[in-house]
This record gives C-alpha cells, structure tokens and sequence, in this order.
C-alpha cells in the first residue's frame, strides 16, 4: 500500500461525527456566560430540589387538570353505567323508588350496554380536548431538566418564553388536534 493510500483511507475512515463530545451542550447557547461556572455541592443540591419542587408542581397541575376534563366530559356515561348496575337483580339490586318502578333487568342492561358504547367517543373528545389546553397554555413547557441546577447564570426556560410557561406570548391563532 502506498503513502497515497493510505492518506485516502484514513481521510475516509474518519468523519466529524466521530469525535467525541465531553458532555451535553446547553439548551441554549445565547446570552450564556461562557465558560459556565459549576455550582458547589450544597447549591446544586438546592437548586436540584428547587427544579424536582417544580416540576412536581407542574405534574400536580396537569393531572389536576387531565382528571378535571375527564370528570366533566364522562360524567353521562358515569351516571347512565351507575344506575345500570345499581338496578340490575343480578348487580346491586337495589330496593330505590325507580329501580322497582322504572327500570327492570331489560332496561337497567340497556343502560350499561349504553354507558359503555359512549365511553369510546367521549374520551376520545376529552383526550383531544386536554391535548389542545396543555397545548394552548404551553403546560409541557413548564417541565425544567433537573440540569439546569448544575451550572450558575443559565436561564429557565419559562423566563426566555416571555413569562411562565409562555403564556404571556399570547394565544395562538391556530391549534390543531388529530384525532
């Protein structure tokens, strides 16, 4: 193999992939302090649980808000499934003024055949109705990476979207849900 050669087949062999990169880049390297100075041990603990605080209290408020949606949208399947199973003789059977009245074992299967055929749909539109709010009020941008307690002077996210979360941008002017 000739010098020639072998020049060529280790510019081939290398490319810029492949160098080795010490640890992850910043979120964003614009008005960052260059070089970043490391917190000490009991500050980056701090901020560390100061990050965890919050993104707990984010969860909180998605899940708080994700049941709340869910809640209002099935409440007509909840209440049409719960008289079916409360007056059927072989669930419940309960000794109640309608249950002896208007609903027989006919009618209260009906009802939970009926429930359950409007659970589908429905939690389809709730599903796409929580999409499109936590899309609207930015609420998965308020999730901080518990990074950002290692290193002084980098910013949080919700403070470079122009407010928290980024809901003082303003609101879209168009959402879209596939459903």
């Amino acid at each position: 193999m000739s010098d020639r050669e072998f020049d060529d087949f280790e510019a081939d062999s290398l490319s810029d992939s492949s160098q080795m990169i010490p640890g992850l880049p910043p979120y964003n390297m614009e008005d960052q302090l260059l070089p970043m100075e490391r917190r000490s041990a009991c500050g980056c603990w701090a901020w560390t649980f100061l990050v965890v605080a919050m993104n707990s209290l984010v969860f909180l408020l998605n899940a708080l808000l994700l049941a709340s949606i869910f809640t209002v949208i099935l409440l007509p399947t909840i209440v049409v499934v719960y008289f079916g199973f409360q007056c059927h003789s072989r669930v419940l059977h309960s000794t109640a003024y309608y249950c002896k009245t208007v609903l027989d074992d006919n009618s209260a299967s009906a009802l939970i055949i009926l429930g359950f055929i409007l659970m589908s749909p429905l939690i389809v539109v709730a599903t796409a109705l929580y999409c499109s709010l936590a899309r609207r009020l930015r609420l998965f941008l308020c999730f901080q990476p518990c990074a950002r307690a290692v290193y002084k002077g980098v910013r949080w996210q919700w403070y470079e979207e122009g407010g928290l979360c980024g809901c003082a941008k303003g609101w879209e002017t168009q959402v879209k849900a596939w459903v």
